[in-house]
C-alpha cells in the first residue's frame, strides 16, 4: 500500500470538533482522505497527508476546519518542477499489511 506524505508536522490544518455539525462536506472534497467520519462528526485521520489545497476549509459551513491553502506543498511542487528534488514536498511510504497492523517497508522521497 502506498500513501503520500507531505512535510511532517508542518501543515496549517486545524480542526475544532466543537464547531463540527457532521455535514460531511470536508469528507467529500478532501482529495487525500485526511479527515474521516467519527461518531456523527469528523476527525483528522492523517494530518501529514494534507496538501493544504483548502477544499475542506472553503466547504465547511461552520468553520470547524481551517487551513491556509497554498502555503505548504505548493512550494515543494514548484521546487520539484524546477528540478530541486531535495526540496520536494512529498515522500511515498510503502507499507506492507500484516495481521499485527501496517509495517513501514520503505520511504522514497521525490
Amino acid at each position: 500500500m502506498k500513501r503520500m506524505v507531505y512535510l511532517k508536522n508542518v501543515t496549517t490544518l486545524r480542526f475544532q470538533e466543537e464547531r463540527c455539525t457532521g455535514c460531511g462536506m470536508c469528507l467529500t472534497v478532501c482529495p487525500h482522505e485526511v479527515l474521516i467520519p467519527n461518531n456523527g462528526k469528523v476527525r483528522v485521520q492523517n494530518r501529514d497527508a494534507c496538501m493544504e489545497c483548502g477544499a475542506c476549509s472553503r466547504n465547511c459551513p461552520t468553520g470547524a476546519v481551517t487551513v491556509r491553502s497554498g502555503v505548504g506543498c505548493a512550494a515543494g511542487v514548484i521546487n520539484t518542477a524546477l528540478g530541486r528534488k531535495k526540496d520536494s514536498c512529498c515522500c511515498v511510504i510503502e507499507e506492507k499489511d500484516s495481521s499485527a497492523g501496517s509495517e513501514k517497508e520503505g520511504v522514497t522521497c521525490c
